[in-house]
C-alpha cells in the first residue's frame, strides 16, 4: 500500500490486516468503512487516518449553518461533518462534501457497527428529554376525530407506499437541493473560482518549471497552486459536464419523471408529486394528530406555512434540521404553491 493510513487511537490494527481492509472498504465521501476500522480523511487526503471499531464510543454528524442558511443562499450553504469520539475523549473531525453523504455512512454504520452511538451526548440528552415530552403531548393530545383519524391512516398507506421505492424519494431530495444550490450560487461565483482555478494552474506549472531550474520562490508558487485546485475543486462551485444549467434542470426533472410513473398506479396520491416524499406525509400527519387541521389538504398548507418561517436565524434540532433540509429545496423551487 502506497499510502498506508495512520492510526488515531490507542488501539491499531495489524497490518497484515489493514491493508485488505482498507482496499476493500466502503468509500463515501472522503471516509470509507471497513470491516475493521472506520477510514477518516485529512483536509487533502481521503482515508489518511483509521480507527478500530473496537476504540469509538460515538460517530454523528454535525452541521454549521453559513449565512443563508435554509435558503440555500451563500457559496457554501451548510457544511457537514462526520465526528468521530474515541478513546474516551478524543475527537476527529472530518469534513463532508456533500451531507447526504454523511448520512449514508451513519445509517451503513448502524447496520454494520450498531454497538456505536451515532449522536453526540448532547443530543442523547436532548432526545431523551423530547421523548417525555412527546409522551407528555400524547397524553395531552385531543382525540382524534373519525374523519382525521382516516386522514392519518390515508396518509400512513401513502408513506408505506413511498417507502417500498425510497430512492424515487431520495432522487428527488437530492436533485431539489442540486437545483436549488445552482440557482442560489451567483455566477459571478462560478466564474472567479475558475479564473482562480486558472492561475493556480499556471502557478503550478510555473513552480514546477521553477523548481527544476532551481528558483526561489518555486515551493511558494507550487503550493498557491495546488492550495486554489484543491479549494476550488472541493467547494464544486466550477462550471462543469455535470454542474451546469441544463444538467442541473435535466437531473431535476427525470426525478420528477420517475416518482410520477410509480404514483400512477396510487389512486388520488395526497400530494403533487413535486412533494412525494415520507417526510412531508409525516409532518402533514403530525399536524392532523395535533389538532392544527382536519384534512390532509389543510395539513399541507400548514406545513409549508411552518416550513416558510424557517430560516438560518431559528434554531432547531439536528432531527428538525435533517428533516428541513430533505424536503425545504423542493417547496423553494416551486415556491410552495
Amino acid at each position: 500500500m502506497i499510502f498506508k493510513p495512520s492510526p488515531l487511537s490507542r488501539i491499531t490494527v495489524d497490518d497484515q490486516e489493514l491493508v485488505p481492509d482498507k482496499k476493500s472498504c466502503r468509500k463515501i465521501g472522503p471516509c470509507g468503512v471497513g470491516k475493521k476500522a472506520l477510514y477518516l480523511n485529512s483536509f487533502f487526503i481521503d482515508r489518511k487516518y483509521y480507527v478500530p471499531f473496537q476504540a469509538i464510543q460515538r460517530v454523528f454528524k454535525r452541521v454549521a449553518m453559513s449565512q443563508g442558511g435554509f435558503s440555500g443562499k451563500g457559496m457554501f450553504a451548510s457544511m457537514a461533518y462526520l465526528v468521530v469520539e474515541f478513546d474516551h475523549g478524543k475527537q476527529k473531525q472530518c469534513n463532508f462534501k456533500h451531507e447526504s453523504e454523511v448520512d449514508d455512512l451513519l445509517a451503513l454504520l448502524a447496520r454494520e457497527q450498531p454497538q456505536i452511538k451515532r449522536v453526540s451526548a448532547q443530543a442523547e440528552q436532548r432526545l431523551a428529554a423530547r421523548e417525555a415530552q412527546r409522551a407528555e403531548e400524547e397524553r395531552s393530545r385531543p382525540t382524534l376525530s373519525a374523519a382525521a383519524q382516516q386522514e392519518v391512516d390515508e396518509l400512513q398507506r401513502a408513506i408505506d407506499y413511498l417507502e417500498q421505492k425510497p430512492e424515487l424519494s431520495d432522487q428527488l431530495s437530492k436533485s431539489a437541493k442540486r437545483k436549488r444550490a445552482y440557482q442560489c450560487t451567483s455566477p459571478s461565483y462560478r466564474w472567479a473560482a475558475m479564473a482562480i482555478t486558472i492561475l493556480g494552474l499556471a502557478a503550478l506549472a510555473y513552480g514546477i518549471f521553477s523548481f527544476l531550474h532551481h528558483g526561489t520562490f518555486a515551493i511558494y508558487f507550487t503550493l498557491f497552486g495546488l492550495a486554489a485546485i484543491f479549494t476550488f475543486a472541493g467547494f464544486s462551485v466550477l462550471p462543469t459536464a455535470k454542474n451546469n444549467k441544463k444538467s442541473v434542470l435535466q437531473y431535476d426533472e427525470q426525478a420528477q419523471q420517475h416518482m410520477e410513473a410509480y404514483l400512477s398506479k396510487y389512486p388520488a396520491f395526497p400530494v403533487p408529486v413535486r412533494y412525494a416524499h415520507p417526510i412531508v406525509l409525516k409532518r402533514m400527519q403530525r399536524v392532523i394528530i395535533q389538532g392544527r387541521a382536519q384534512t390532509a389538504q389543510q395539513a399541507l398548507e400548514i406545513v409549508k406555512a411552518d416550513l416558510k418561517a424557517l430560516n438560518a436565524d431559528v434554531q432547531v434540532s439536528q432531527e428538525e434540521h435533517d428533516e428541513v433540509v430533505a424536503i425545504k429545496p423542493m417547496f423553494l423551487n416551486a415556491a410552495y404553491e
